[in-house]
């Protein structure tokens, strides 16, 4: 299994979420260790509930996510 978890950060309030995910985390398994990496400046605002929001709308979201997510989800999308 993991020994590792690594997570981004985007504000405050990611923090305090993935704060309560590291305690359940170490409840389930005490010798998982969590990292934390702030996202770049141009990332922050990108958050999956929008792009899946611009994508359900028809729009472009080629530019927050990498070809093979747009796909799958696009595919997602039409399977309703």
């Amino acid at each position: 299994g993991a020994g590792v978890i690594i997570r981004g950060l985007r504000a405050v309030a990611d923090f305090e979420y993935e704060f309560q995910m590291v305690g359940m985390n170490r409840a389930m398994d005490s010798s998982i260790e969590t990292v934390f990496l702030m996202a770049d400046a141009r990332r922050q605002a990108i958050a999956s509930k929008l792009v899946k929001e611009i994508a359900r709308l028809g729009g472009d979201v080629s530019k927050f996510v990498p070809p093979a997510v747009e796909t799958a989800l696009r595919a997602r999308l039409s399977r309703g």
